[in-house]
């Protein structure tokens, strides 16, 4: 029963797999409004998980859910399955872009200029050091003094500051570690590495399956393994350089491939 059950759950994975494939080369053929709603419909469960990763920080989850679904819009647009990246892997930096810019947009009310916003915040962060080592409120010019700004600079950048919505730069948020909490700064502040680094890790394995057994385990214990190329050679019991050889032909085939992706 199990195995039955298992092998039905694979089929349907399967089955599912090759419609999406089969919507996704229709939409990218005659661009139709009815097939990209369900591909919408297929892939909204990748909106849903990131909207919840980014909720309560400030802004309502609906609003998020919201800029998350445009995000996987988008993604479906631009995504081309010839390349033969999995749409999620593609999709979900596409949408936490959209996610992070909304968040960087929702703070000013009114669009300031950069300085003044760079400026604020490190007036804000002057307070609070000030504060603690006077032992009162900072003036004017004890935050200038602190920050080597004029105090008409300092003034300015208060002023629009006004402007500036309740969800601050500096406001922090709870999070699952208990001695850490998020800063918003740091939550718009640039892209999580493990996202960035998605379509490598796919271009990697699409490609490593062109190669041969040897050419996988060289390329793995050189580049993973951080082996030496004598070492390769006497666990392979070849020659250093045949080794060598092989290695830069799989260079060359990952060069090769990246250049047609990147077509």
């Amino acid at each position: 029963m199990t195995n039955k059950g298992t092998e039905g759950k694979e089929n349907r994975e399967l089955k599912d797999k090759a419609e999406i494939k089969s919507l996704f080369k229709s939409y990218n053929e005659n661009r139709d409004k009815a097939t990209r709603d369900k591909l919408i419909e297929k892939h909204i469960y990748i909106a849903e998980i990131l909207s919840k990763k980014y909720a309560n920080r400030g802004i309502e989850y609906d609003d998020i859910y919201q800029v998350a679904c445009i995000g996987l819009i988008y993604a479906i647009d631009r995504y081309d399955i010839d390349k033969g990246y999995e749409f999620s892997s593609f999709a979900t930096p596409t949408i936490i872009g959209e996610i992070k810019k909304y968040f960087r947009d929702k703070g000013w009310t009114i669009r300031v200029p950069r300085r003044i916003q760079e400026l604020s915040k490190k007036i804000n962060n002057a307070k609070v050091f000030l504060s603690q080592q006077l032992q009162r409120s900072p003036t004017i010019e004890d935050i200038a003094n602190y920050l080597n700004y004029s105090e008409e600079e300092i003034l300015e950048a208060m002023e629009a500051s006004k402007v500036y919505t309740p969800q601050s730069l500096d406001i922090t948020y709870d999070s699952n570690n208990e001695d850490k909490d998020v800063n918003l700064a740091d939550l718009i502040g640039e892209e999580d590495q493990y996202f960035s680094r998605i379509e490598d890790n796919d271009f990697l394995v699409k490609t490593m399956e062109k190669l041969n057994d040897v050419e996988k385990q060289i390329l793995i214990e050189r580049y993973f393994n951080k082996k030496t190329q004598v070492a390769i050679a006497k666990t392979l019991d070849i020659s250093q350089m045949t080794v060598s050889r092989i290695e830069k032909k799989v260079l060359d085939k990952l060069r090769k491939e990246l250049e047609r992706t990147l077509v």
